[in-house]
């Protein structure tokens, strides 16, 4: 075999084996929806949807786009009521990171309803847009159990307890709670709400005063909410894209990328609601009702 002979083989399999690896990225990418190679320049809108019960497709979502230098902005898509108080905190401090330690801007849009841990998770952005008529604020915490004891007491249920210590089992669907238990718990409770009051006077640049004086829970009309101070602007998602693209100097209309979507089950068909809402829902729904007490930061 001749010289130049082996040097085109060489080349050949060379060629072959470079076409197989980017198959390989981009079929990747396809089943992803991470960005993996370079793109042109654009915004990557990041959704967070339906009741907070886990931040780890959010959280995973945008480091993805984060690691991408074609994305140039970041809009977070918000239609929650909220959630768990650790999943909202979670995505809160994802997206906090990112505005702190990256120069591109975050700009967060609510939709029909960004309340509770969905508000919490929009005020870690660079700036926060609704509509005149976003259902928004609920600035509280909840923690909800049920009761069963005098249920137990009539079908003849009878429950032995031994614990270590007398708060050990407060929240026990089978006992009301002791004057000791609600004092523990309501302290618990106003400690995160504490924390949920000092993370909006923080990043709305807002006196902390005014802002206890809101968080009693009550909710807001988005035009209430800018008047407030709670938010910098009216308009549509589109008012959005248009304004972060400015902010990252890409004009009025610029190009987005979306993640993609997990595929729709049959229940998210008959509920009407995405595979991510549905599965939000559920996993919050189930715990909630299991007996065991969660605290939520969650509009009701």
């Amino acid at each position: 075999m001749s010289s130049n002979t082996s040097k085109g083989t060489v080349i050949a399999i060379i060629a072959v084996f470079a076409l197989f690896g980017i198959g390989m990225i981009l079929s990747i990418r396809a089943l992803t929806g991470d960005s993996l190679l370079p793109a042109g320049a654009r915004l990557a809108v990041v959704p967070l949807r339906g009741a907070i019960a886990a931040e780890e497709q959010f959280v995973r979502r945008l480091e993805a786009f984060r690691r991408d230098r074609g994305i140039r902005g970041f809009i977070i898509e918000i239609e929650s009521p909220g959630g768990t108080v650790g999943a909202s905190q979670s995505i809160y401090e994802a997206i906090r990171r990112l505005r702190d330690e990256d120069d591109r801007p975050v700009v967060a849009w609510m939709g029909d309803v960004g309340a509770s841990g969905g508000y919490y998770a929009a005020v870690a952005a660079d700036s926060v847009f609704a509509l005149p008529g976003t259902i928004t604020g609920s600035i509280g915490v909840v923690m909800e159990f049920p009761v069963a004891e005098e249920l137990y007491r009539k079908v003849g249920v009878e429950w032995q307890v031994v614990k270590s210590g007398e708060h050990k089992d407060m929240g026990s669907t089978s006992r009301m709670l002791s004057t000791g238990d609600r004092e523990i718990l309501q302290a618990m409770v106003d400690d995160v709400h504490e924390q949920f009051v000092d993370a909006v006077a923080e990043n709305r640049s807002l006196d902390r005063g005014a802002i206890a004086a809101l968080a009693d829970g009550r909710i807001f009309s988005g035009r209430q909410a800018l008047e407030l101070g709670l938010i910098d602007g009216l308009g549509t998602f589109e008012d959005a894209v248009a304004a972060t693209g400015r902010m990252a100097g890409l004009g009025d209309r610029p190009s987005l990328e979306r993640p993609r979507e997990p595929a729709l089950r049959l229940w998210d068909v008959l509920l009407g609601l995405t595979g991510v809402e549905a599965r939000g829902l559920l996993r919050t729904f189930v715990p909630m009702h299991s007996g065991t007490p969660r605290l939520l930061y969650e509009w009701r």
